[in-house]
């Protein structure tokens, strides 16, 4: 086994501290306090520089550790990953944030920028019904995202978040039930019938008082009729007349210029 010489040893360390002090050198932050960074990394993430905005965020939660300026950081640094698109970053950061502060008074807003970052506000755009069918994570997403607005509101009902969160939880059932009746159509049109009854089935059992039920009730209506199950076409008739009227038609929606799902 070689023998390393000692004469090098004192050299090495030398090497070393140059390089720390290299390393020292090159952080611009390493002489700044901690309102200074806070101030920089707010500046770069309201000029929509968030890849530069985050760094500084995180050098902050070290600076600041133990302080509510480390928990300020955190929160601003996942807002600035969320726009800066870092989506699954940003949830690791709130996951952290809330389990490491449970008590904290910035938990509702915790809550709403994790609901934020899983909204997706083009789930009721249609644009997706003609040209691709929404995703398994889509879906997984907005069910994540009604979660985080539904705790929000359950557990600061006065937060001047929770009338908005009411309002997207609101859109996001009316969406859901809107795909899971645009699949039910897309069965039908197809004769796949019994395909078709199962996903109008779920629409009217998991989503109720929005309006894509009037249209998964004529879903089933029509592919019980195609089927020849004359009893289940009658009670599915009588269920339709007796929440919209005697005289419902059995034909679905037209479309109309203001989306019912539409908030702002």
């Amino acid at each position: 086994m070689p023998r390393i010489s000692l004469t090098l040893v004192p050299a090495v360390l030398v090497a070393a501290a140059l390089a720390g002090c290299s390393s020292t050198k090159d952080d611009p932050t390493a002489k700044w306090t901690p309102d200074r960074i806070y101030t920089e990394a707010r500046d770069e993430s309201s000029s929509g520089a968030y890849d530069k905005a985050v760094p500084l965020f995180e050098k902050l939660e070290g600076r600041a550790a133990g302080t509510p300026l480390a928990q300020q950081a955190q929160l601003e640094k996942a807002y600035a990953q969320y726009k800066g698109g870092e989506k699954v970053q940003a949830l690791a950061t709130l996951d952290r944030f809330m389990k490491l502060h449970p008590a904290s008074p910035a938990m509702d807003y915790a809550l709403y920028l994790k609901g934020l970052v899983n909204f997706n506000d083009n789930l009721g755009m249609f644009g997706w019904l003609t040209r691709q069918d929404l995703s398994e994570r889509d879906q997984k997403a907005a069910k994540d995202s009604y979660e985080a607005f539904r705790e929000l509101v359950t557990r600061f009902p006065e937060s001047k978040y929770a009338e908005d969160s009411r309002q997207r939880m609101q859109y996001i059932v009316n969406s859901l039930a809107q795909y899971e009746v645009h699949v039910a159509k897309y069965y039908y049109g197809r004769g796949a019938y019994v395909a078709a009854i199962a996903r109008a089935q779920a629409a009217v059992k998991d989503y109720q008082n929005v309006p894509a039920v009037r249209d998964a009730m004529v879903v089933l209506i029509k592919s019980y009729d195609a089927l020849g199950m004359t009893q289940l076409r009658d009670d599915a008739q009588r269920v339709m007349e007796k929440t919209y009227g005697a005289n419902s038609e059995v034909k679905f929606s037209a479309d109309q210029k203001k989306s019912w799902w539409k908030l702002w």
